[in-house]
C-alpha cells in the first residue's frame, strides 16, 4: 500500500451560498426567539415541517445541533453529562450530546455565528417516530425543560409494500396536529398555504437528488463527505423559495463538473457505497484517507434520507404520508436490501462501506447478516466500521484505518 499523502479535496463553489444560508436562517431563529415576534416550533428532521411553515411557525432541527456538537467533537465530553442525569450511554448519542450541550449551557452555534448563545426557546416541539423512539423522549425531555406543549405522530416499523391503510393512519395523524397548533401559533390553518408549502419541499427535494444524483458520472463530481455538508438547506430548509435557489446553484456546478469529467477525488479508481450514519467527527479526515486511496465514497443512504418525492401538493397531506412512510428508515429489510442493490447499480460502485453506530441501531443495516445477503446477490465486498455517530470514545481510528487500507488492497486485487 502506497504512503497516505494529503489530499488536497476540490472546493464547491456553491458552499458560500449554503452557508450564508444557514446563517440566515438560524440568525432568523434567535432573533425571533430575542423579540419573541414569531413563534418557533422544534421539529425531527422528517417531521412535519411543511404543515409547521404553512402555520406561521420558524422550525428548528435539534439534530442538525446534534451534528454540529458531534463534527466539532464536543459531543464526547458532553455525553456523559446526560448519562449523570439518567440517559442510558447505549441510547442515541444526538440526545445525550444535546441535552449534555443544554445541561452545561455550551452550543456550537456561539461559536459559529457571531451573538448566537445556543438554540432558539421552543413554542412546540413536533416529532415524528419515522426515525425512532429516541426522537419523542428527547422532545419530551425538552417539553418539561420549557413547559411546552410536545406533539407528534407514530410511524409504523419494519413497512414492506405502503398500503392504503399506513396512509390513512399517518394522514390523521398529521391532521390532528393541526388544532394544537392553531391554538400555540394563533393562526388559523390554510390548506392553500399548506399545498404551496408542500409544492416548495417537492421542488426542494428533486433538486436535491439532482445533485446526489450526479455521483453516477465517472469519475463523480461530488463525495458522500461533501453530501453531509451540503444537505444543510435540504434538512431545515425544505418549504422555503431559499432551499431551492441554493439547490439550482449546487446543481448547475456539479453538472458542470460532470460536464467538464472533474472528479471529487483526484484520480478516482475506486467508487464505494456509504451504508449508515457518518461519523461527525472523522469526516475530514475519513474522506481524506479515501481521497488519498483513490477512492471515492459517492453516495449513501443516509443524504438520500431528505429525498421526498411522494410528496403531492394537490392531496398534501396523503402526499406527506406516503413520503415519512416510504422512507429508508422505516422499510423491511427485504426492501432495504432490494434498495440498496438498485443504488448500487445506479452509482456503479465497486464496495460497501458499512458504519455500525453504536449508538444508532436504527440507522445501522449489518447487524442481521445484509451484508452477506448483499455480498452474495451482487458479488460486491463489503467492509464493517465499528463506531458511532457522535461518540469518538466508540472508534478506534488506528483499526478503522487498518481495515480501510486492507479493504482498498483487496478491491485492487479483484
Amino acid at each position: 500500500m502506497a504512503q497516505e499523502k494529503k489530499v488536497q479535496r476540490k472546493k464547491i463553489k456553491a458552499a458560500g451560498t449554503l452557508g450564508k444560508f444557514m446563517a440566515d436562517y438560524y440568525y432568523e431563529l434567535d432573533n425571533a426567539a430575542k423579540s419573541r415576534g414569531k413563534k418557533i416550533a422544534w421539529c425531527t428532521s422528517v417531521g412535519p415541517a411543511e404543515i409547521l411553515r404553512a402555520m406561521g411557525f420558524l422550525v428548528y432541527f435539534p439534530e442538525t445541533h446534534s451534528a454540529m456538537l458531534g463534527s466539532t467533537r464536543m459531543a464526547t465530553e458532553l455525553i456523559p453529562k446526560a448519562n449523570a442525569i439518567g440517559y442510558s450511554p447505549d441510547i442515541c448519542s444526538y440526545l445525550t450530546a444535546d441535552i449534555g450541550a443544554h445541561l452545561e449551557g455550551v452550543s456550537p452555534l456561539s461559536e459559529i455565528f457571531k451573538g448566537i448563545e445556543g438554540p432558539p426557546k421552543p413554542d412546540i416541539l413536533v416529532y415524528n417516530t419515522n426515525q425512532c423512539k429516541d426522537v419523542q423522549d428527547w422532545f419530551e425531555w425538552y417539553g418539561r425543560t420549557y413547559n411546552a406543549p410536545v406533539i407528534g405522530v407514530n410511524t409504523y416499523r419494519g413497512v414492506g409494500k405502503v398500503t392504503e391503510d399506513h396512509l390513512i393512519s399517518i394522514s390523521r395523524q398529521l391532521q390532528a396536529l393541526i388544532p394544537p397548533l392553531e391554538q400555540v401559533s394563533g393562526n388559523k390553518f390554510n390548506i392553500d398555504k399548506l399545498k404551496e408549502t408542500v409544492r416548495l419541499s417537492l421542488e426542494c427535494s428533486e433538486l436535491w437528488k439532482k445533485v446526489l444524483d450526479t455521483a453516477s458520472a465517472r469519475p463523480s463530481p461530488v463525495t458522500f463527505f461533501d453530501g453531509t455538508t451540503l444537505m444543510g438547506a435540504a434538512v431545515v430548509g425544505r418549504g422555503t423559495q431559499g432551499a431551492i435557489d441554493c439547490y439550482k446553484t449546487l446543481l448547475a456546478e456539479r453538472e458542470q463538473r460532470v460536464a467538464d469529467k472533474e472528479g471529487a477525488v483526484e484520480g478516482e479508481r475506486f467508487r464505494l457505497y456509504w451504508d449508515g450514519m457518518p461519523v461527525w467527527g472523522r469526516l475530514s479526515s475519513h474522506a481524506g484517507l479515501f481521497a488519498s486511496l483513490k477512492a471515492n465514497v459517492l453516495a449513501s443512504t443516509y443524504c438520500n434520507s431528505w429525498i421526498f418525492s411522494a410528496m403531492d401538493p394537490d392531496d398534501p397531506f396523503t402526499g406527506m404520508a406516503r413520503a415519512y412512510t416510504e422512507l429508508f428508515i422505516v422499510r423491511s429489510d427485504e426492501y432495504k436490501e432490494k434498495y440498496i442493490k438498485e443504488m448500487l447499480d445506479f452509482f456503479k460502485v465497486d464496495g460497501i462501506i458499512y458504519h455500525d453506530a453504536k449508538t444508532c441501531p436504527n440507522n445501522s443495516n449489518c447487524r442481521y447478516g445484509m451484508p452477506q445477503r448483499l455480498e452474495k446477490a451482487t458479488g460486491l465486498p463489503g467492509l464493517m466500521i465499528n463506531g458511532d455517530l457522535n461518540d469518538l470514545r466508540l472508534l478506534s481510528d488506528e483499526q478503522t484505518k487498518t481495515n480501510i487500507e486492507a479493504f482498498i488492497e483487496q478491491l485492487d486485487e479483484r
